[in-house]
């Protein structure tokens, strides 16, 4: 039923939360029905409501903000729902750590894939990673040198795991490695809910001349199930603004370099 008032901006986009928990998921036709409003004004508040990350936008309406669930072994077409606007400004702000001629390795992962996309400024680049969605928008420039590990695709992130990956990394040395992190604290390090990825990742570091942790601030003062490396084995970290109070003197303390998107 057709409310017969019009609501202020702040109730009707509060309106517009209430029924997607109610619902899952919404219209922009049905909202404008239901609160008296044109289409224009709803796309533009879903519009707003997903830059505060309180929903997400699909082609003719929106649906809940999924929680995310660090401890859960979580697929990529999700994770991607999470936090999009940082981890798109933490791929761009990585890319300024990036010269032409460098030899760099990408891991798998949403906020590492945000990077492979901001990459059309280079000439010259070596890539290797173990993402096949992440090869797949490297093939886009048709000028850097791409190597993909192999080994068994792990459906979940898109990414090769096993021996045969293990083996492969031992190739290369010396090379900027931005590795995406689910979960990290000073106690507990990095660590990651998969045993075979959290094996890849320490091979990744292992060869590394230089080690850029890549993710949202979400990631903080949290722990998963499998531990990668200690805060210490960290060069640097890219990630937004939100980080907890304290960070970045501790982070300094322990000579990480941070960068903030």
């Amino acid at each position: 039923m057709q409310i017969d008032y019009s609501p202020s901006a702040k109730e009707r986009r509060a309106m517009i939360l209430k029924m997607l928990d109610q619902e899952n998921e919404v219209s922009v036709t049905k909202l404008s029905k239901k609160l008296g409003i044109s289409e224009v004004t709803i796309r533009k508040d879903l519009t707003l409501l997903q830059s505060k990350s309180l929903l997400v936008r699909t082609r003719g309406g929106a649906i809940r903000r999924p929680v995310e669930n660090l401890n859960e072994d979580t697929a990529i077409s999700r994770k991607s729902m999470f936090n999009f606007h940082e981890k798109a400004r933490i791929g761009k702000l990585a890319t300024t750590l990036i010269k032409d001629g460098d030899y760099i390795m990408l891991d798998s992962g949403t906020t590492t894939l945000e990077i492979a996309k901001n990459l059309g400024e280079f000439q010259n680049l070596s890539i290797v990673t173990n993402a096949l969605n992440i090869a797949e928008e490297l093939m886009k420039y048709n000028r850097f040198t791409v190597v993909i590990l192999g080994g068994h695709v792990r459906f979940n992130s898109h990414s090769t795991i096993g021996p045969i990956a293990l083996k492969t990394i031992s190739h290369f040395a010396n090379y900027k490695l931005f590795l995406g992190v689910d979960s990290f604290s000073f106690e507990n390090g990095i660590s990651t809910p998969n045993m075979e990825e959290a094996m890849i990742n320490q091979a990744m570091i292992a060869q590394a001349s230089q080690v850029i942790a890549v993710f949202d601030s979400s990631k903080f003062n949290k722990r998963s199930f499998c531990h990668i490396a200690n805060a210490d084995q960290i060069d640097a970290i890219v990630t937004d603004n939100n980080l907890p109070v304290g960070y970045s003197t501790r982070l300094k303390e322990k000579n990480i370099d941070l960068y903030l998107a």
